[in-house]
């Protein structure tokens, strides 16, 4: 029998439901549940994969090519259950669904309406392939009381009534702020919350309520009496020095116990927090510090790279080392020769991903300045495409080289490809369609040549990674970069997309079309940022 938990928020957004939702489904693992995590997204677009990351942050790529909310990364980087494009749905896609089926005929002419055929749509999307999971977490995005989220709020409550009590649970996270000039905490804006969330007919059963400072035993009364919920079902949720601690936290705290309680699953195994114990330990007792320069495009919201950021910390967790992530704008190394000194002293420099012309010629600086003083560098996707340009200019001796992405070159070194092969299936693409339909998404293999450095590090002749990207490295250019000692180590099964690039003369020098970083987790970091960091160590002991 699959249970749901409904993981809703109110007072303020940016709270951590995602966070939460992904705590407890690892506690819930830990105690040998199989879980599965999905999120309710109300805003309009079809999907994220077109809003800019100063809008919405990350776009999380899944195996099966959806482009989907940050929060997905979450969900896997706790539980390591792989999510797919079933896992994510927007108003936008609701209602592209219910508009597509009104066209067909599929309501035999009724007027379509919220009620019941919106509703319905996100009924049937919470509860598709279920089958299997004990707990199913669905987390709703947005807070209680926005206007668009009415729909998936209306869609859960009918649930609770479908499914009933002993197969549903109303989680609700919400602020418990502190007011300096009163010296106190403030439980109404809770109070309101609950209120709001129980006029539209759900009672929640369990609160987490988050709080810079530890919440009195009188103040988790007072919460429990006006809200309606259980004394012990009032979790505080404190901040927490790295976010892989939550899970120890909460249950230290009793969620997992309140909510399996709430089910009425009343001798549940006792959870193994061995793994969750380890990477804390680890973060708590670093054995040295490394500087990782990260120069993008997109610094100012640190969110654009949830992923990248998480994958590096992995790769200290790996090497036994605290990172130290320091966050450099491309474009301020385009504004003169002194600017890219500013990565003096860093024992590692990644370009990450991103789109269009903007600061690219800032990120091929940073990469000469990797590639002469032999420092590790690490090129992903956009940042693999800048460091090829940089060879081809400053190696092979072809000034003019490009990207057909910043308009009209007679040496496309990077080019729009319209045609590629999946599993021996040709796939298309044109530079006329749809933004998202130009794209090469989700998992693709590669193969590896034997005896390179990634074929070391992977310990394997192949693989299968995330892409999510437009344009490719031109193959035509390969015999001549690799003259001057570039080596093409990984490449499409047909052989015609380069997939990685590294310089077998440099310490550390690899670059890969793909985003390994969507695939690292706390307890198994990906081995290209374990290896990255393991050369970042071995850097800062020549400075």
């Amino acid at each position: 029998m699959t249970r749901f938990i409904f993981i809703t928020g109110g007072v303020v957004s940016s709270l951590g439901k995602g966070l939460a939702a992904a705590a407890l489904a690892a506690l819930l693992q830990a105690r040998g549940y199989k879980v599965r995590l999905r999120k309710l997204d109300p805003y309009i677009n079809v999907d994220p994969g077109t809003m800019s990351p100063y809008q919405h942050g990350e776009v999380y790529v899944t195996d099966d090519g959806a482009e989907t909310d940050l929060d997905l990364g979450h969900y896997e980087r706790f539980t390591g259950v792989p999510s797919r494009q079933s896992d994510n749905v927007t108003t936008g896609r609701i209602y592209q669904t219910v508009i597509a089926k009104e066209r067909r005929g599929d309501y035999l002419g009724a007027t379509v309406q919220v009620i019941p055929h919106i509703t319905d749509a996100i009924k049937d999307f919470v509860l598709a392939e279920s089958e299997g999971h004990d707990f199913m977490l669905i987390e709703v995005g947005g807070t209680v009381g926005d206007i668009e989220g009415l729909p998936f709020f209306e869609a859960i409550r009918q649930l609770g009534l479908d499914l009933g009590r002993e197969r549903a649970l109303y989680m609700h996270l919400t602020l418990v702020p502190f007011i300096a000039a009163a010296g106190e905490l403030k439980t109404k804006p809770t109070q309101h919350s609950v209120k709001e969330l129980r006029s539209i007919g759900i009672q929640p059963d369990v609160l987490l309520c988050r709080s810079e400072r530890p919440i009195p035993e009188s103040d988790r009364r007072k919460i429990a009496l006006f809200c309606n919920v259980r004394r012990e079902a009032v979790i505080q949720a404190l901040d927490v020095a790295s976010i892989y601690e939550a899970p120890l936290h909460y249950h230290a705290e009793g969620l997992d116990e309140q909510v399996l309680r709430g089910f009425g699953i009343e001798h549940a195994p006792a959870p193994d927090l061995g793994r969750w114990r380890g990477v804390t330990e680890r973060l708590h007792q670093p054995e040295g510090e490394v500087a990782i320069a990260i120069v993008g495009k997109y610094t100012g919201l640190k969110d654009a790279y949830k992923s990248l950021a998480e994958a590096l910390v992995h790769g200290g967790i790996a090497n036994h080392v605290r990172v130290k992530l320091e966050w450099l704008e491309s474009e301020a190394f385009e504004q003169g020769e002194h600017t890219v000194h500013r990565l003096e002293g860093v024992h590692g420099i990644l370009v990450p991903g991103g789109f269009g012309e903007r600061g690219s010629e800032g990120k091929i600086k940073a990469v000469t300045f990797a590639r002469e003083r032999a420092v590790p560098y690490f090129g992903i996707c956009f940042g693999m495409q800048m460091a090829v340009i940089e060879a081809a200019r400053s190696l092979a001796g072809i000034k003019d080289a490009s990207s057909s992405e910043f308009g009209p070159t007679p040496h496309a070194v990077v080019g729009l490809m319209t045609e590629w092969s999946r599993g021996g299936v040709a796939e298309l693409r044109n530079a006329e369609g749809d933004l998202g339909g130009t794209m090469r998404l989700g998992a693709y293999e590669a193969r590896l040549l034997a005896g390179s450095k990634v074929a070391e590090i992977y310990g394997a002749s192949a693989i299968s990674e995330r892409h999510r990207h437009r344009y490719e490295v031109n193959i035509a250019y390969r015999p001549q970069l690799e003259a001057q000692g570039l080596l093409f180590s990984g490449l499409s099964p047909d052989g015609t997309l380069p997939e990685i690039i590294e310089i077998p003369a440099h310490p550390w020098f690899i670059g890969v079309q793909f985003h390994p970083e969507l695939k690292s987790k706390p307890f198994d970091p990906h081995p290209l940022f374990a290896s990255f960091i393991k050369a970042a160590v071995h850097q800062s002991r020549l400075v």
